[in-house]
């Protein structure tokens, strides 16, 4: 089956669409703010020379996102889906990250509805790495009904290998979610 990995996904206050080469300046001013990768395995991706590598991946991975924020226009942020295998019936969704700005603030929910929505309607299963230390992100990701499933050690795109958890997430536990209006990623 053959899945749209850049769809322009959207509700009455975010809009995802495809990130592009000329959005580098817009995400970076986003990604700058040390804050938001302070919990990160790669700590120092908020330095320009690195983030450009994070970038590149991005545009390599054919699965980047970009985040706006649709009351303002501003980029709030990215995400990707990365990794699809048919056979599995799996697609990670990751490299996500917001402005400290939409923290708090439904974002992350909503963005993560909005794609978790868009990879069911293709695979069975959605994976996440998440990092060891980004105890935030694990917290959030356990609240849509995804699980640990095991440690892993994953090399982000130029970057060293850092400590990982895969966490799981099953297309029955997210219906059961939305049913029962538990949906709270933050």
């Amino acid at each position: 089956m053959i899945i749209n990995l850049q769809p322009v996904l959207e509700n009455e206050f975010i809009r995802l669409q495809p990130l592009q080469q000329n959005d580098f300046e817009r995400l970076y001013a986003v990604a700058s703010d040390p804050l938001i990768w302070e919990q990160h395995p790669n700590k120092d991706r908020y330095k320009r020379e690195v983030f450009q590598t994070y970038f590149e991946g991005a545009m390599e991975s054919k699965g980047a996102l970009l985040l706006i924020d649709k009351r303002s226009g501003e980029v709030a942020g990215s995400s990707r889906f990365y990794d699809y295998n048919e056979t599995e019936s799996s697609l990670l969704i990751g490299y996500t990250f917001i402005a400290c700005k939409f923290w708090g603030r439904g974002y992350n929910p909503a963005m993560k509805t909005l794609m978790i929505d868009h990879a069911f309607q293709y695979v069975d299963k959605i994976l996440f790495h998440i990092g060891a230390i980004n105890l935030r992100s694990q917290i959030a990701i356990g609240r849509v009904g995804a699980v640990k499933q095991k440690e892993i050690s994953v090399a982000y795109h130029g970057e060293p290998e850092k400590l990982n958890f895969e966490y799981l997430l099953e297309k029955e536990i997210w219906q059961q979610h939305k049913t029962n209006k538990a949906i709270r990623i933050s």
